[in-house]
């Protein structure tokens, strides 16, 4: 039983993520969201697409401190002129990574990593002190439901071992300023258990195949021709919660054309 909260508190506390200094903050009438993400390099050519690494940092806040209302479903959708690409890459099941360690995880599915990713926080039950907890967060490349996916490996080791994998579905709308959209539904655990106090997650896969290198993600800077560079829509995040809340959030960012 133990295990199992543990479990339910990892999983709602690595989704609700941690701020990092500039972070955003959306929402309102006693529910915040903190949310910050950045790729590099920001100067890039405007007709090719070339290698970029993304982060991604967010925080689940309430206005009195008090846990937040449980988090149903997470979509994180990414501007058009980002691309991700998989040709080649060897793709990973969820059942590989269930109830594996960090390196486990990586010894099984190693050439489907396209990310990596920590997390520290504090989690609690009725009636003890809280208890701090380290964790690693990994990202691969697999399949889910019958369709691609980003599959999140979280694990932490105290304290005792707990392995949670969370599948994002992948999907590509032919219209609108964004191009990828990334969605997982949460599970209905309790949220309660716990607070984050730091999380990060960074994409910078590098490939060959085919002879070629390849990225998993890569952009371009989508600026008329002329302007030496663009302010675009980075990413949005929609966040969905028990009750019918939801936050959306929106992050703009500008690159420069080499």
């Amino acid at each position: 039983m133990r295990r199992i909260l543990v479990a339910a508190a990892l999983l709602c506390l690595v989704l609700s993520g941690a701020a990092v200094a500039r972070a955003e903050i959306f929402g309102g009438k006693g529910l915040f969201i903190k949310f910050d993400g950045d790729f590099a390099p920001r100067s890039l050519p405007r007709d090719r697409d070339v290698p970029v690494t993304v982060h991604l940092d967010t925080a689940i806040k309430t206005g009195d401190g008090s846990s937040p209302p449980q988090l149903r479903q997470i979509s994180f959708e990414v501007n058009r002129y980002g691309r991700i690409s998989t040709d080649g890459l060897p793709a990973c099941g969820p059942a590989q990574l269930e109830s594996t360690s960090t390196a486990a995880a990586l010894q099984r599915c190693r050439g489907a990593l396209v990310g990596h990713g920590g997390f520290d926080a504090d989690v609690a039950f009725p009636d003890r002190e809280p208890f701090p907890v380290h964790g690693t967060m990994l990202a691969f490349n697999g399949r889910a439901h019958g369709g691609p996916a980003i599959l999140l490996h979280v694990y932490a080791s105290k304290p005792v071992d707990v392995t949670v994998v969370l599948a994002f579905s992948l999907r590509h709308p032919k219209q609108g300023k964004f191009g990828t959209v990334l969605t997982a539904k949460v599970p209905k655990l309790a949220s309660d258990l716990g607070y984050v106090t730091d999380v990060a997650l960074v994409f910078d896969r590098r490939y060959s195949y085919r002879g070629r290198r390849h990225s998993f993600l890569s952009a371009r800077c989508a600026a008329p021709s002329g302007f030496p560079g663009a302010i675009f829509s980075f990413t949005r995040g929609t966040f969905s919660f028990a009750g019918g809340k939801k936050i959306v959030t929106t992050l703009t960012r500008n690159c420069k054309v080499r």
